[in-house]
């Protein structure tokens, strides 16, 4: 169980997308990995686990104290960002309308996701590869001038 719920965690943690947004999440790569595992690793497992075997599922295997540590950290960070944005949505910085470039990165993310399982089943693993990579590259754009500064300033 260990082995594939490490495989999986390797596979997730690689993912270009994953990459890409969790290098501009307030989430460290360990907050990221730790979240991961108390979410999706019981569902691995189809049992509840305990936080010790929570933690000896790591990539590098930790104390339960510095497991816990790490999903106390995620989950604060996760809180901190959903009060974040509404907060700026009360305080009427982010409108509807300055929302609604943000809420189409997201449908592609989802569109991405859906396209990337399909293919991965359905064609050849090379015409997959050129399809995801194509797919990733818009998405990318389209997050990186989001999130430029001058951009961020005009939509806020």
């Amino acid at each position: 169980m260990k082995e594939k719920a490490q495989n999986w965690l390797k596979y997730s943690l690689s993912d270009p997308m994953v990459k890409i947004l969790a290098k501009n999440s307030n989430l460290t790569k360990i907050q990221l990995e730790t979240l991961l595992i108390d979410v999706l690793a019981e569902n691995i497992s189809d049992k509840p686990l305990k936080y010790d075997e929570k933690a000896r599922i790591r990539l590098l295997a930790v104390s339960r104290g510095a497991f816990n540590r790490s999903l106390r950290q995620a989950r604060q960070n996760v809180i901190q960002s959903i009060y974040t944005i509404l907060l700026l949505g009360y305080i009427g910085i982010l409108e509807d309308t300055s929302l609604e470039p943000y809420i189409e990165a997201a449908n592609k993310l989802q569109t991405y996701i859906k396209t990337q399982r399909k293919l991965a089943k359905k064609t050849p693993k090379e015409e997959h590869i050129r399809s995801v990579a194509l797919l990733h590259e818009e998405l990318k754009k389209s997050l990186e001038e989001l999130t430029k500064p001058r951009n961020m300033s005009r939509r806020l």
